[in-house]
């Protein structure tokens, strides 16, 4: 009878930490540490153009013993940095980005593949110029600990994904030449929340 009236209040005790363990934790991005950065042809492979869109805000819910999470990314795609003002400005016009109609990309997934208790992949759908489809997102790095000199804990990821831009309704340059394909290269830092 003993032995019972110890295994009640254990067996509450091992299931309320197995809660708290569990518990998913949100990290806010940091606009600063943030930079989708993207690479796409230019004239039919004679050179290859690169930028980054420097306004760009997401959240992310990250539960590493239950091994999942999710994303959420809200890009201001007229923020288009190409390094060059011209090119910055023709890339929001109608043919390519149409910020005056589409001023944002988003980007909506679910963290996946965890090794170690980090996630590998992100399967979710980028909505770009009005069309939404499925994207997915490789992690080829992620991390989070403490950051003694900002005195916050954040977690930091690497990620790249590919797309024909044409699939978005994009397709400007195709007649004369221009490949299609878009490389997304996504720097993120974020912080957590509580």
């Amino acid at each position: 009878m003993r032995t019972i009236r110890w295994i009640l209040p254990l067996a509450l005790l091992a299931a309320s930490l197995g809660t708290a363990v569990a518990k998913p934790v949100t990290y806010v991005c940091d606009p600063a540490h943030t930079h989708p950065s993207f690479s796409t042809d230019h004239m039919g492979g004679l050179s290859v153009w690169r930028g980054v869109f420097t306004q760009t805000s997401c959240t992310i819910v990250l539960d590493r013993e239950a091994h999942t999470g999710t994303v959420h990314v809200t890009v201001d795609t007229a923020s288009d940095d190409f390094g060059q003002a011209q090119l910055d400005k023709d890339a929001r016009g109608a043919q390519l980005l149409d910020v005056a109609q589409y001023p944002t990309a988003t980007y909506v997934g679910r963290l996946a593949d965890f090794q170690h208790g980090s996630p590998t992949r992100v399967l979710g759908k980028f909505t770009l110029h009005g069309v939404t489809r499925p994207l997915t997102l490789i992690i080829r790095h992620f991390e989070c600990k403490e950051v003694a000199m900002m005195h916050q804990y954040r977690c930091g990821a690497d990620a790249f994904a590919e797309f024909n831009r044409a699939d978005y309704g994009i397709s400007f340059g195709r007649a004369m030449g221009f490949q299609m394909w878009v490389r997304l290269h996504i720097q993120v830092e974020a912080v957590r929340q509580g």
